[in-house]
């Protein structure tokens, strides 16, 4: 019973440190005080972990914090109780919690953070060592990185021929240079060669969710070419994915 409470409690207080981070690093990319979404100014500490209006303007919070204080908590006590084994259910929940801070601000913003990044970097080296070893370590690191760099500059080729090609500038890219850095730490977690199966499991993620979001859109007739999503989510679910296939191995 005191673990369960346990693994509640860490994951709500991940949860708000997700929102939190969610807030702000974009926007400010710095530590500030906590602001609201809509008219910028401070709140409380207090307003702002129970999820209440904003005395200045009365607005709610975004609704992706309600969503975050309730998935969070709840994937939290499942990892806590059922965790990766080489990490154990407490590191497994670090792991979750900062995952899903990359995922967040990905989707909202299409960013992955260079401090967060950096982050994950120093963590996938101390939690990848105890898993796998310090050599395998470095290697999946620099294997995923590598592998993604070539992806990235693949896709900025693509997009300037067809740019070219079409006569107009298009913005929009596939893979940006924080889905390599992140593929790097990815790399770090899961060692030689369990980095490659990651990332080959996140380009299946990826493919699946893109061609039914793209039947989607031309149900809907919605449809923009070139319309790219966020990759940060695949590269993050096929690390934790691959980490609990191991361990079913």
């Amino acid at each position: 019973m005191m673990n369960f409470v346990l693994y509640l409690l860490v994951g709500l207080a991940g949860a708000w440190l997700i929102n939190y981070l969610s807030d702000v690093l974009p926007v400010y990319r710095k530590i500030l005080s906590l602001r609201c979404h809509s008219c910028q100014e401070d709140r409380g500490w207090l307003a702002y972990l129970s999820y209440s209006r904003c005395r200045h303007c009365g607005k709610l919070p975004s609704p992706r914090h309600l969503i975050v204080l309730l998935v969070v908590p709840a994937l939290s006590l499942g990892m806590g109780l059922f965790p990766i084994e080489a990490l154990g259910s407490l590191r497994s929940i670090l792991w979750l919690v900062y995952f899903s801070l990359v995922v967040v601000i990905d989707l909202e913003h299409r960013l992955i953070l260079h401090p967060i990044s950096l982050v994950g970097a120093a963590m996938g080296i101390i939690y990848g060592s105890q898993a796998h070893g310090f050599l395998n370590t470095l290697l999946g690191g620099g294997a995923g990185f590598g592998i993604m760099l070539v992806f990235y500059l693949l896709g900025e080729l693509f997009i300037r021929m067809l740019s070219r090609r079409r006569g107009e500038q298009i913005d929009e890219v596939a893979l940006g240079f924080g889905d390599v850095n992140l593929a790097g730490i990815m790399g770090l977690l899961l060692g030689w060669p369990g980095v490659v199966g990651g990332i080959f499991l996140a380009v299946i993620l990826g493919g699946i969710v893109s061609g039914a979001y793209l039947i989607l859109q031309l149900i809907r007739k919605e449809y923009q070419a070139f319309q790219a999503l966020p990759y940060g989510p695949f590269l993050a679910g096929s690390t934790l994915l691959m980490f609990y296939l191991a361990g079913l191995a």
